[in-house]
């Protein structure tokens, strides 16, 4: 009787295999469901909505189901839009417009992130700043423009104060929550890598709570468009809003319209600079983006 040779066996009790006796099919790769779909240009996924959009808007127009003196169609928008820009109205109401945003963010950025570094990284801070802040938060900012008024008077600073109102408390929750959300284990092993109280909050406690400021900015800028709106009725000779009162005084939804697009493409771009921002300065933080 013939005995049968069995494969020689480890010591780790794994049955060794010669190259000869490997399995003639050939190993192919793991592909992710998402990356064997049709690649479409994301440019394209992200413009088809507003494209539809627009032609369902023009079609309701052309068909008198959208009457322009309820809503002009976007072709006549487009007509009205070229003619305030040829006439440089529109870019002299976006120059003054947009000055005005950048010096409310940058005082509310200043007040915001200045609160929130007193009172997140200091106890005595956290009791002396954070229970003024939370009353003063829930106050509209809207209710205070007369206040504003009666204060300084009818000129720029009351409308620079009613944006840094409405960039502040945003900025001060996010990054309030952000150096209190950094891990305690990260602390302890700073500490016992001998780094002073500086250098734990230089390099662990302020990049631990970037993500959440850059959050907190984003919020702050979509604020900043909102409370500009309310800023430039204050007797207002200038700007995007100034543009909208003249509009409604003499029932020009075209040029209303013209006004709301300028303000949501401004609000876009400054959304994209921080998001851009973001991927610049959280490059050592991977995350999840989708599949």
């Amino acid at each position: 009787m013939s005995i049968s040779h069995a494969p020689p066996v480890h010591q780790s009790g794994i049955t060794s295999i010669s190259k000869d006796e490997e399995s003639p099919l050939d190993l192919q790769p793991l592909v992710p469901a998402s990356a064997r779909r049709a690649r479409v240009p994301r440019w394209l996924r992200r413009t088809t909505g507003p494209v539809l959009l627009l032609l369902l808007w023009q079609l309701l127009s052309a068909t008198g189901v959208l009457p322009s003196d309820v809503l002009a169609s976007p072709a006549r928008i487009a007509e009205v839009g070229r003619q305030l820009v040829a006439d440089g109205s529109l870019p002299s109401a976006m120059e003054t417009s947009l000055r005005r945003v950048a010096a409310g963010l940058l005082f509310g950025t200043v007040t915001g992130t200045g609160l929130a570094l007193v009172s997140g990284l200091f106890r005595i801070g956290e009791d002396l700043v954070d229970a003024p802040v939370q009353m003063l938060r829930t106050v509209p900012f809207v209710g205070l423009i007369p206040l504003f008024i009666i204060w300084f008077g009818i000129g720029e600073t009351p409308k620079t104060a009613i944006i840094t109102l409405g960039v502040t408390f945003p900025l001060y929750l996010n990054v309030y929550a952000g150096i209190r959300g950094v891990d305690a284990q990260l602390i302890e092993a700073g500490e016992s890598l001998g780094l002073s109280r500086w250098g734990l909050v230089r390099h662990v406690v302020l990049p631990g709570a970037l993500p959440g400021a850059l959050t907190g900015l984003r919020y702050s800028l979509g604020i900043a468009w909102l409370a500009l709106v309310f800023a430039e009725q204050v007797n207002a000779d200038s700007g995007i809003g100034f543009l909208m009162l003249q509009a409604r005084d003499f029932l020009r939804t075209d040029v209303i319209v013209v006004c709301l697009i300028v303000y949501a493409f401004l609000g876009l771009l400054a959304d994209f600079i921080v998001r851009s921002l973001e991927r610049l300065l959280l490059q050592w933080r991977p995350t999840f983006t989708g599949r």
